[in-house]
């Protein structure tokens, strides 16, 4: 099978004077069958509330938001790390366990 990847926005942390998001949560999970794993992480947002391209936390989209974490997240990079840690469940390298209680 193959690895079936869903990104989601977890939350967005902002500024409520100003409406600027500056933190954004995310969550990348990846399903191969019965096995899965994820990777969490967050992405310092700067911006500037006068510039033309500004978007108040009210405007922004899921997709929007989306955008702005794949510009700072390698959305490859990500997909590797969880796809090779899927691999590891399905064809493990390493166990754990006392010989004397097998």
């Amino acid at each position: 099978m193959a690895v079936t990847y869903t990104w989601t926005i977890q939350t967005c942390e902002r500024d409520i004077a100003t409406g600027g998001i500056n933190v954004i949560h995310w969550r990348c999970t990846g399903v191969d069958g019965e096995h899965s794993a994820s990777n969490y992480g967050s992405v310092g947002l700067t911006y500037d509330p006068s510039d033309s391209d500004f978007i108040a936390y009210a405007d922004v989209t899921e997709a929007q938001a989306q955008a702005w974490v794949w510009e700072n997240v390698s959305q490859t990079d990500t997909e590797a790390a969880i796809a090779a840690d899927i691999d590891k469940q399905i064809n493990p390298t390493e166990a754990s366990g006392n010989p004397w209680a097998a």
